[in-house]
C-alpha cells in the first residue's frame, strides 16, 4: 500500500531526508539528523523521533542509549518538500552527544566558532564509558 503523504516528500538519491528537531515549547533548534521513509513511519507511530543513522546504517531510536527520547509533538514538511521539522519534547534537556542543550553550541564570532553553552552533563557520564 502506498502512502501518499511520504510519496510528497522530495526524498535524496539515498533515500533520505534532513529533519530538524525543535523544542516544541521554546522553538530552540535541538539537532539535525537523516530520516528515510522507515524512520518517518516509525515516528509517527511511536511518537517518539527515530532516525536513520548514516554512520551506523540502521535506525536510530533518540534517546536509546542516553535516555535523552525525543518525544513527538509536531511533523512540518518545509516549502521544496524536501526538509522535515519535528517539534518535540527533549526529555533530560539535552539533545547533543556533547551533553548540551543543543548540538548548535558554537557561534561565528570575528571570524571564530566560540562556544556559547557549556555542557550540562558530561557525554562519559551519559553513555557510560570509563
Amino acid at each position: 500500500m502506498s502512502i501518499t503523504w511520504l510519496n510528497q516528500i522530495k526524498w535524496n538519491e539515498d533515500g533520505l531526508v534532513p529533519a530538524i528537531a525543535q523544542d516544541f515549547q521554546t522553538n530552540e533548534v535541538l539537532m539535525m539528523a537523516w530520516m528515510n521513509k522507515a524512520s518517518l513511519e516509525l515516528t509517527i507511530k511511536e511518537q517518539r523521533a527515530i532516525y536513520w543513522s548514516r554512520s551506523r546504517q540502521k535506525l536510530w531510536r533518540k534517546g536509546e542509549e542516553s535516555g535523552h527520547v525525543q518525544t513527538l509533538h509536531g511533523i512540518y514538511l518545509d516549502c521544496d518538500n524536501d526538509v522535515i521539522l519535528l517539534k518535540v519534547e527533549q526529555l533530560g534537556k539535552i539533545a547533543c552527544h556533547t551533553g548540551r542543550i543543543s548540538c548548535f553550541y558554537r557561534e561565528l564570532k570575528d571570524n571564530q566558532w566560540v562556544e556559547i553553552s557549556s555542557p550540562l552533563k558530561n557525554p562519559e557520564e551519559i553513555y557510560h564509558k570509563s
